[in-house]
């Protein structure tokens, strides 16, 4: 609320018990006015155009600015359906915890396109965000929690805003050059109405003039004078829109020696005089607020432009926070889903190895891939050759690993680029009769799959829950068929800095500890091949056996989030209510939750406190305990019945409904 103290000048009434006026208002026009107040303008929906003291540019849909105590301004709709969020926060409370902070002024940069992108202004979006949601909803302390935030801001503002980064972002690491110029801008604001020398001041920080010449112009942006002369102008409009005086005085008043020097550095400031802004700007009390043409909104219709900034906020309770999904199980069918079918073993060399076979094995028996991508089978480490001049091919290893692929159900792609022609001809001639389909496994061509790998052959989030929804969202909704590896392999180049997670794209690590990304493959070959509603967060699908319901969060998750170093925004839990109609069966119901407690073998490990080797106790009990929560239930058939899920941050949920005895 505002409340006239001068013409121009407007006192802020602040809301009852707190530091904080909010409003949101539908702007028109605001002429000329300053306030008493720190303002926080955050633009929701349009734009308007800003006049700040001598500057004026435009404020577009999700940019704030900073309006500092007493700085003059003005605003106007540049679109007609505009909504803009103001903040109006009491500087005497930023000064009972920082005693410079009235002498503190703000800027933000809204010059170029993408200006706001980064990292601080959306940390002050989510703290506003934060402020206006406990403002509305009056939850319990709310008042308590307000304060707390508007004190987060405040330092946020402090080491992210400060008018002195503007022009110097080296100041932020030099706290004590940060506290000279801030000590001279503070004497300046000041003194400016009395006589002012470079040389005094020189002399008081103990440097030479010119040496503080050059860096008044390096951190200011301009000289000495300038700067100061600036101060001047701005200053005096407020005595030029809001008192009778005549321009000699308010030339003496703000400090300048003769008129003359007023005008020429106003005209400089303002493209005109200060006798023509007086006639320009200055009106009676009446025709001010005539002229100001704005309307205040409900507070509460800002909240549908913020909730993505309150989605992890823990006293936030939005209307649709439990989502609802009707499934007609009677639905025809809108798509076929395409079950993993790839699995690289890299160098098949690995399968010698029993321990490697056995993992290969239990990847089979809980997914059950159906081809396997085979390098260097003809190479030395399979032993081929034996005999002088190596003219005689031994296909003994090969053998053993061709044979343990077909117990298991498993059929090779084998490439034969750059393989000697006798060689794959012995090997066909040697092999045609034992297995059938040898002539497939050497044809098969893997751009017919239309297969993508992962983007990087080492990344850290390969060994995490994020790998395991970006597997599940590559299958279900983007119908990419993603190829990982069996295992992770150790190379004389991998960088290493302890023996269990490096980043490798196996879907186990190399000392064989299932990764979330295993899971994530079990739950994907557990759906059905009609696909009854996918979108953003679910997949439902129908087998022979039933039905399947794959729940994951965060909804969407790109492969640029994850192959790039920024950290993903904090999620908060969905819960999810389904209500199953047209139920013609009784159902076994299971349910596997995948999430950091249960089933991240990465993060059990983090809370081991990241071993650099594991003894053989803490790999049993990473292997032995670490895996998806799984529950059972039983429902009899009836006309609607419900499931409720929990899906944690970075977690996912299946449920399979097979068909039970009627």
């Amino acid at each position: 609320m505002i409340v006239g103290e001068t013409m121009r000048r407007e006192r802020v009434e602040y809301m009852k018990d707190l530091p904080l006026n909010i409003e949101l208002l539908k702007v028109s026009e605001y002429p000329l006015h300053w306030q008493d107040s720190l303002e926080i303008l955050f633009m929701l929906k349009g734009s308007i155009m800003l006049n700040v003291e001598a500057e004026r540019y435009p404020l577009k849909q999700t940019e704030i600015e900073i309006i500092n105590p007493d700085e003059v301004y003005s605003m106007e709709a540049i679109d007609e359906d505009n909504l803009l969020l103001i903040f109006q926060i009491d500087p005497m409370f930023f000064e009972s915890y920082y005693e410079d902070a009235k002498d503190i002024f703000y800027y933000t940069d809204t010059t170029n396109l993408g200006d706001q992108e980064s990292e601080k202004y959306y940390r002050l979006k989510k703290l506003l965000a934060i402020i206006l949601y406990e403002v509305i909803s009056k939850l319990d302390d709310y008042e308590d929690v307000v304060e707390e935030k508007l004190l987060d801001a405040m330092y946020h503002l402090l080491n992210n805003f400060h008018y002195l980064f503007y022009d110097e972002e080296s100041l932020k690491d030099d706290e004590i050059q940060l506290e000279r110029y801030h000590r001279i801008m503070k004497y300046l604001s000041n003194n400016y109405m009395n006589k002012v020398s470079l040389k005094d001041i020189a002399k008081q920080e103990f440097l030479t003039s010119q040496y503080l010449s050059y860096k008044i112009k390096e951190v200011f942006g301009k000289g000495f004078n300038d700067y100061l002369n600036q101060i001047r102008v701005e200053e005096s409009t407020k005595l030029l829109l809001d008192t009778d005086k005549s321009i000699s005085e308010i030339a003496e008043d703000v400090g300048f020696s003769h008129v003359r020097y007023y005008n020429k550095h106003f005209k400089n400031h303002y493209n005109m005089t200060p006798l023509q802004y007086r006639k320009k700007y200055k009106v009676s009390d009446k025709e001010l607020e005539r002229s100001k043409r704005i309307e205040n909104m409900n507070l509460s219709e800002a909240l549908i432009y913020l909730e993505s900034y309150l989605s992890d906020y823990e006293r936030f309770n939005y209307d649709n926070r439990i989502i609802k999904l009707d499934i007609d199980l009677k639905k025809d069918p809108i798509d076929t889903f395409n079950r993993p079918e790839i699995i690289d073993i890299g160098d098949v060399s690995l399968l010698l190895e029993e321990e490697n076979r056995k993992i290969l094995k239990e990847i089979q028996t809980e997914i059950g891939f159906k081809y396997l991508i085979v390098d260097n089978l003809f190479s030395d480490d399979m032993d081929i050759y034996k005999g002088k001049d190596k003219r005689f091919i031994n296909w003994t290893r090969v053998e053993i690993i061709l044979d343990f692929l077909e117990d298991i159900k498993l059929t090779p792609i084998i490439s034969t680029k750059g393989v000697q022609k006798h060689i794959v001809e012995d090997f066909i001639k040697t092999f045609s009769n034992n297995y059938s389909k040898l002539d497939d496994w050497l044809n098969l061509d893997l751009k017919e799959f239309e297969i993508t790998y992962p983007l990087e052959d080492i990344s850290p989030k390969h060994d995490t829950l994020f790998m395991s929804n970006y597997i599940i969202y590559s299958y279900t909704i983007e119908n990419k068929r993603l190829v990982m590896n069996v295992i992770d392999e150790i190379s004389k180049d991998t960088v290493l800095t302890n023996e269990t997670f490096f980043g490798g794209k196996g879907i186990f690590t190399a000392n064989y500890l299932n990764k979330p990304s295993f899971y994530a493959f079990k739950f994907l070959s557990l759906l059905g091949e009609d696909v009854l509603y996918k979108d953003d967060g679910y997949i439902v699908t129908k087998s022979e056996n039933g039905y399947q319901i794959l729940l994951y969060n965060p909804e969407t998750i790109s492969e640029d989030e994850i192959y790039s170093d920024k950290e993903f925004k904090k999620l908060k839990e969905k819960k999810i209510s389904l209500n199953f109609f047209n139920t013609e069966h009784n159902f076994q119901i299971t349910k596997y939750d995948l999430n950091k407690s249960h089933g991240s073998v990465y993060d059990k490990w983090i809370y081991l406190g990241k071993p650099e080797r594991l003894t053989s106790e803490k790999w049993s009990l990473l292997d032995n305990y670490v895996h998806p929560y799984v529950s059972f239930y039983f429902s009899e058939k009836t006309s609607i019945f419900n499931l409720v899920a929990k899906i944690k941050p970075n977690g996912c949920v299946l449920f399979t409904l097979n068909y039970g005895l009627n």
